[in-house]
């Protein structure tokens, strides 16, 4: 059995801390992670990462809630400049031990993440709700997308805009 390694942003938490700690978790991702993160995400950069969550819940079963917040520099999409811009994403997951979601249909849920060996990974729940809130299609501020026209050309059907109506 290999052991996969973990993504660029780590931080494996054992479960037994997290229960009855009201102080919840912070994740700071260092400059080194954020420029590993925007190397796997295909953008120039990340910066001031940071996950906030709150944990409720059981060994068995638990409730987390919190934001992602980062600084992204990301490519317009119709200028290709690259700008800034805030990322700020709620999280709210549940993680089970496999337990509370026995018996259940996979497709007719949706069944908790897994809690693997007694640790959650804060890091890469960090990372994953960085990547939901990118924008996919990023477009600088201001910039207004506006389609080319090139001389006066009729198009390749203009000629069945002028045909006339068949009332056969």
């Amino acid at each position: 059995m290999t052991r996969t390694s973990p993504g660029p942003l780590s931080r494996l938490i054992r479960v037994d801390r997290l229960v009855g700690d009201r102080n919840g978790v912070t994740v700071e991702a260092t400059p080194e992670e954020c420029a590993a993160l925007a190397a796997d995400f295909g953008i120039p950069a990340v910066r001031d990462l940071v996950g906030r969550f709150r944990v409720a819940g059981t060994l068995a079963r638990l409730e987390v809630t919190g934001t992602v917040e980062a600084v992204v520099t990301q490519v317009c999409t119709v200028t290709l400049e690259p700008f800034e811009s805030a990322v700020s994403e709620e999280v709210e997951v549940a993680y089970s031990d496999g337990a509370a979601s026995f018996g259940l249909d996979p497709e007719a849920v949706d069944l908790p993440d897994p809690i693997v060996n007694g640790r959650v990974d804060f890091g890469a729940l960090t990372a994953e709700f960085l990547a939901l809130g990118l924008d996919p299609f990023p477009r600088k501020p201001g910039t207004v997308f506006e389609p080319v026209t090139v001389g006066d050309e009729e198009g390749p059907f203009a000629v069945l805009r002028k045909a006339p109506a068949n009332d056969g």
